[in-house]
Protein backbone atom coordinates (compact mmCIF):
# COMPACT_ATOMS: atom_id res chain seq x y z
CA UNK A 1 0.00 0.00 0.00
CA UNK A 2 1.57 3.68 -0.55
CA UNK A 3 1.53 5.26 2.36
CA UNK A 4 0.27 8.69 3.07
CA UNK A 5 2.13 11.49 4.35
CA UNK A 6 0.12 14.82 5.70
CA UNK A 7 1.68 18.23 5.03
CA UNK A 8 1.10 20.21 7.65
CA UNK A 9 2.25 23.32 6.11
CA UNK A 10 -0.98 24.65 5.99
CA UNK A 11 -2.17 24.25 9.27
CA UNK A 12 0.83 26.02 10.73
CA UNK A 13 -0.19 29.26 7.88
CA UNK A 14 -3.35 29.56 9.38
CA UNK A 15 -2.18 29.20 12.97
CA UNK A 16 0.87 32.32 11.92
CA UNK A 17 -2.16 34.73 10.61
CA UNK A 18 -2.75 35.14 14.54
CA UNK A 19 0.38 34.78 16.26
CA UNK A 20 -1.06 32.71 18.57
CA UNK A 21 -1.01 28.85 19.27
CA UNK A 22 -4.39 27.70 17.49
CA UNK A 23 -4.67 25.51 15.89
CA UNK A 24 -1.84 23.74 17.62
CA UNK A 25 0.20 22.51 15.25
CA UNK A 26 1.63 19.68 17.81
CA UNK A 27 -1.61 18.13 18.05
CA UNK A 28 -2.69 18.18 14.89
CA UNK A 29 0.66 16.42 13.52
CA UNK A 30 -0.46 13.29 16.53
CA UNK A 31 -4.41 13.93 15.18
CA UNK A 32 -3.25 13.04 11.70
CA UNK A 33 -1.17 9.94 12.92
CA UNK A 34 -4.57 9.12 15.24
CA UNK A 35 -6.72 9.35 12.03
CA UNK A 36 -4.56 6.72 9.95
CA UNK A 37 -2.50 9.29 8.81
CA UNK A 38 1.16 7.24 7.83
CA UNK A 39 3.70 10.08 7.88
CA UNK A 40 3.99 14.00 8.75
CA UNK A 41 5.82 16.08 6.43
CA UNK A 42 6.95 19.57 6.73
CA UNK A 43 8.78 21.66 4.68
CA UNK A 44 9.75 25.02 6.59
CA UNK A 45 11.06 27.79 4.68
CA UNK A 46 13.39 30.87 5.07
CA UNK A 47 10.94 33.48 5.65
CA UNK A 48 8.78 30.47 8.20
CA UNK A 49 5.95 31.97 6.77
CA UNK A 50 4.03 28.79 8.36
CA UNK A 51 6.16 26.08 9.21
CA UNK A 52 8.89 27.69 11.83
CA UNK A 53 11.97 25.94 12.68
CA UNK A 54 11.25 26.10 16.15
CA UNK A 55 8.95 23.81 15.57
CA UNK A 56 10.80 21.06 14.19
CA UNK A 57 12.24 19.81 17.39
CA UNK A 58 8.57 19.95 18.94
CA UNK A 59 7.24 18.07 15.94
CA UNK A 60 10.52 15.18 16.22
CA UNK A 61 9.22 14.24 19.68
CA UNK A 62 5.89 13.37 19.11
CA UNK A 63 5.22 12.15 15.42
CA UNK A 64 5.70 8.56 15.83
CA UNK A 65 4.91 7.24 12.55
CA UNK A 66 7.54 9.01 9.81
CA UNK A 67 8.93 12.32 9.50
CA UNK A 68 9.40 14.13 6.70
CA UNK A 69 11.12 17.35 6.30
CA UNK A 70 11.60 18.66 3.14
CA UNK A 71 13.43 22.15 1.85
CA UNK A 72 16.20 23.92 -0.20
CA UNK A 73 19.50 22.43 1.38
CA UNK A 74 21.05 25.65 2.55
CA UNK A 75 23.23 25.79 5.11
CA UNK A 76 20.41 26.46 8.10
CA UNK A 77 18.36 23.46 6.43
CA UNK A 78 21.12 21.28 6.18
CA UNK A 79 21.45 21.79 10.29
CA UNK A 80 18.03 21.92 10.94
CA UNK A 81 17.87 18.27 9.08
CA UNK A 82 20.99 17.08 10.68
CA UNK A 83 20.43 18.69 14.40
CA UNK A 84 16.36 16.75 14.13
CA UNK A 85 17.14 13.96 11.82
CA UNK A 86 14.08 12.86 10.67
CA UNK A 87 13.02 9.68 9.11
CA UNK A 88 13.76 11.25 5.75
CA UNK A 89 14.94 14.22 4.61
CA UNK A 90 13.57 15.78 0.68
CA UNK A 91 15.56 18.28 -1.07
CA UNK A 92 13.34 20.90 -2.90
CA UNK A 93 15.06 23.57 -5.48
CA UNK A 94 13.29 26.07 -4.08
CA UNK A 95 14.23 29.77 -4.77
CA UNK A 96 13.89 31.76 -1.85
CA UNK A 97 11.00 33.64 -2.30
CA UNK A 98 8.83 30.97 -4.61
CA UNK A 99 5.26 30.64 -3.63
CA UNK A 100 4.89 26.78 -3.95
CA UNK A 101 7.50 23.99 -5.23
CA UNK A 102 7.35 24.17 -8.94
CA UNK A 103 10.28 22.24 -10.53
CA UNK A 104 12.41 19.30 -9.78
CA UNK A 105 16.43 19.27 -9.66
CA UNK A 106 18.67 19.15 -12.37
CA UNK A 107 20.12 16.34 -11.36
CA UNK A 108 22.83 16.29 -14.10
CA UNK A 109 23.90 19.89 -13.87
CA UNK A 110 23.94 20.32 -10.14
CA UNK A 111 24.83 16.42 -9.39
CA UNK A 112 28.47 17.70 -7.69
CA UNK A 113 26.27 19.79 -5.24
CA UNK A 114 23.79 17.42 -4.69
CA UNK A 115 26.35 14.29 -3.90
CA UNK A 116 28.04 15.93 -1.25
CA UNK A 117 24.92 17.13 0.62
CA UNK A 118 23.22 13.79 0.29
CA UNK A 119 26.20 11.94 1.36
CA UNK A 120 26.01 14.42 4.36
CA UNK A 121 22.49 13.51 5.51
CA UNK A 122 22.83 9.79 4.84
CA UNK A 123 25.91 9.71 6.93
CA UNK A 124 23.56 10.78 9.99
CA UNK A 125 21.60 7.92 8.81
CA UNK A 126 18.76 10.35 6.98
CA UNK A 127 16.90 8.51 4.01
CA UNK A 128 17.46 10.87 1.10
CA UNK A 129 14.69 11.76 -1.36
CA UNK A 130 14.67 14.49 -4.19
CA UNK A 131 12.07 16.39 -6.08
CA UNK A 132 12.43 15.66 -9.56
CA UNK A 133 10.62 16.13 -12.91
CA UNK A 134 9.71 13.07 -14.67
CA UNK A 135 12.05 12.85 -17.35
CA UNK A 136 14.55 9.71 -17.45
CA UNK A 137 17.78 11.91 -17.49
CA UNK A 138 16.59 13.39 -13.89
CA UNK A 139 15.72 10.10 -12.88
CA UNK A 140 19.27 8.33 -13.63
CA UNK A 141 21.02 11.29 -12.44
CA UNK A 142 19.53 11.08 -9.28
CA UNK A 143 20.59 7.29 -8.63
CA UNK A 144 23.88 8.86 -9.47
CA UNK A 145 23.99 11.29 -7.13
CA UNK A 146 23.16 8.77 -4.19
CA UNK A 147 19.66 9.53 -3.58
CA UNK A 148 18.00 6.56 -1.70
CA UNK A 149 14.31 7.62 -3.31
CA UNK A 150 13.10 10.65 -5.92
CA UNK A 151 9.69 12.32 -5.46
CA UNK A 152 7.81 13.10 -8.64
CA UNK A 153 6.60 16.69 -8.88
CA UNK A 154 3.24 15.94 -10.09
CA UNK A 155 1.90 19.54 -10.36
CA UNK A 156 2.11 19.12 -14.20
CA UNK A 157 -0.15 16.10 -13.71
CA UNK A 158 -2.93 17.40 -11.51
CA UNK A 159 -2.79 20.58 -14.40
CA UNK A 160 -3.58 17.92 -17.61
CA UNK A 161 -5.44 15.23 -15.42
CA UNK A 162 -8.66 17.13 -16.65
CA UNK A 163 -7.79 17.16 -20.43
CA UNK A 164 -6.36 13.85 -20.37
CA UNK A 165 -5.91 12.09 -17.82
CA UNK A 166 -3.84 9.02 -20.08
CA UNK A 167 -1.72 11.74 -21.25
CA UNK A 168 -0.82 13.40 -17.85
CA UNK A 169 0.16 10.39 -16.23
CA UNK A 170 2.18 8.67 -19.22
CA UNK A 171 5.68 10.47 -18.26
CA UNK A 172 5.53 9.38 -14.43
CA UNK A 173 4.41 5.74 -15.65
CA UNK A 174 7.46 5.49 -17.73
CA UNK A 175 9.56 6.86 -15.09
CA UNK A 176 8.47 4.76 -12.32
CA UNK A 177 9.45 1.74 -14.27
CA UNK A 178 12.92 2.66 -14.70
CA UNK A 179 13.50 3.73 -10.87
CA UNK A 180 12.41 0.74 -9.99
CA UNK A 181 14.80 -1.08 -12.75
CA UNK A 182 17.73 1.12 -11.04
CA UNK A 183 16.79 0.28 -7.36
CA UNK A 184 15.03 4.37 -6.68
CA UNK A 185 12.34 4.08 -4.41
CA UNK A 186 9.41 6.54 -5.82
CA UNK A 187 7.53 9.38 -3.86
CA UNK A 188 5.07 11.67 -5.34
CA UNK A 189 3.50 15.26 -4.15
CA UNK A 190 2.10 18.58 -5.27
CA UNK A 191 -1.49 19.26 -6.07
CA UNK A 192 -2.44 15.58 -5.66
CA UNK A 193 -6.27 15.55 -4.59
CA UNK A 194 -9.33 13.58 -3.89
CA UNK A 195 -10.06 13.67 -8.10
CA UNK A 196 -6.51 12.49 -9.15
CA UNK A 197 -5.10 10.13 -6.65
CA UNK A 198 -6.35 7.11 -7.13
CA UNK A 199 -5.75 7.25 -10.97
CA UNK A 200 -1.86 8.71 -10.25
CA UNK A 201 -1.43 5.31 -8.15
CA UNK A 202 -2.66 2.68 -10.65
CA UNK A 203 -0.49 4.18 -12.73
CA UNK A 204 2.69 4.61 -11.31
CA UNK A 205 4.24 1.00 -10.25
CA UNK A 206 6.21 1.18 -6.83
CA UNK A 207 4.82 4.29 -5.69
CA UNK A 208 5.49 4.11 -2.00
CA UNK A 209 4.04 7.63 -0.48
CA UNK A 210 3.02 10.36 -1.26
CA UNK A 211 2.69 13.74 0.78
CA UNK A 212 -0.11 15.72 0.55
CA UNK A 213 -1.31 18.76 2.42
CA UNK A 214 -2.68 22.20 0.65
CA UNK A 215 -5.81 19.52 -1.10
CA UNK A 216 -6.30 17.57 2.09
CA UNK A 217 -6.41 20.45 4.33
CA UNK A 218 -8.94 22.12 1.94
CA UNK A 219 -11.16 19.16 1.64
CA UNK A 220 -10.79 19.07 6.13
CA UNK A 221 -12.84 22.41 6.15
CA UNK A 222 -15.90 20.64 4.47
CA UNK A 223 -15.38 16.53 5.57
CA UNK A 224 -13.36 17.33 8.73
CA UNK A 225 -9.69 15.87 9.42
CA UNK A 226 -10.41 12.53 10.08
CA UNK A 227 -12.91 11.70 7.83
CA UNK A 228 -10.73 13.58 4.99
CA UNK A 229 -8.14 11.58 6.03
CA UNK A 230 -9.99 8.14 5.66
CA UNK A 231 -11.39 9.28 1.80
CA UNK A 232 -7.29 9.77 0.80
CA UNK A 233 -6.43 6.58 2.37
CA UNK A 234 -9.16 4.72 0.73
CA UNK A 235 -7.79 6.35 -2.74
CA UNK A 236 -4.73 4.55 -1.88
CA UNK A 237 -5.69 1.25 -0.86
Amino acid sequence: MTKLSVNINKVALIRNARGGNLPDLVQVAMDCEEFGGQGITVHPRPDERHIRYADIPQLKTVVKTEFNIEGNPTPDFIRLVLENKPHQVTLVPDAPGVLTSDQGWDTIGQASFLKKVIAEFKSAGIRVSIFVDAEEKFVEGAKNVGADRIEFYTGHYAHQFYKNKEEAVESHHRCAILANEIGLGINAGHDLNLDNLRFYKENVPGLLEVSIGHALICDALYYGLNNTIQMYLRQLS
